[in-house]
């Protein structure tokens, strides 16, 4: 069993990687195959939890049957604070850089005033790293 739950999230993962190679290769975009990828990896990790949290059910503590606990809701919740505020101000920075380069360019004066508003969108990552500060200070 123990085997079985290493594999198929492995399978899921990776199953995927051939679609987008074939795409690829037909000339077609991957990007349907690359949102099949991201939905492979939310189902393994599904999947996987499900599968601990029914371990835990029938065990004296969840600890006991290696199952989902508060620490791993906790831990959990803090990466995905700081990995989807990190995605959130980069695609932020990236809008943002783009436009103040295009206004530099323009009129160097703007120099400051656009530095600004790229720093405001790195301040995004920023406080997803200080949620998970928080919440890693709970435990």
């Amino acid at each position: 069993m123990e085997y079985l739950l290493v594999l198929i999230p492995v399978a899921m993962l990776i199953s995927p990687l051939y679609a987008i190679y074939r795409r690829r290769v037909k000339g077609k975009s991957p990007k349907l195959a690359l949102i099949c990828q991201i939905c492979a990896f939310f189902g393994a990790v599904m999947l996987t939890g499900l599968v601990g949290v029914g371990n835990a059910l029938g065990a004296d503590t969840a600890e006991a049957a290696g199952g989902i606990t508060d620490m791993s809701w906790g831990l959990i919740a803090a990466a995905l604070s700081t990995g989807l505020s990190g995605i959130g101000g980069g695609l932020a920075t990236a809008a943002a850089a783009s436009a103040a380069l295009g206004a530099i360019s323009e009129n160097e004066k703007l120099f400051g005033k656009a530095m600004l508003f790229v720093g405001l969108a790195e301040g995004i990552a920023l406080y997803g790293l200080i949620v998970s500060l928080m919440i890693l200070g709970r435990f």
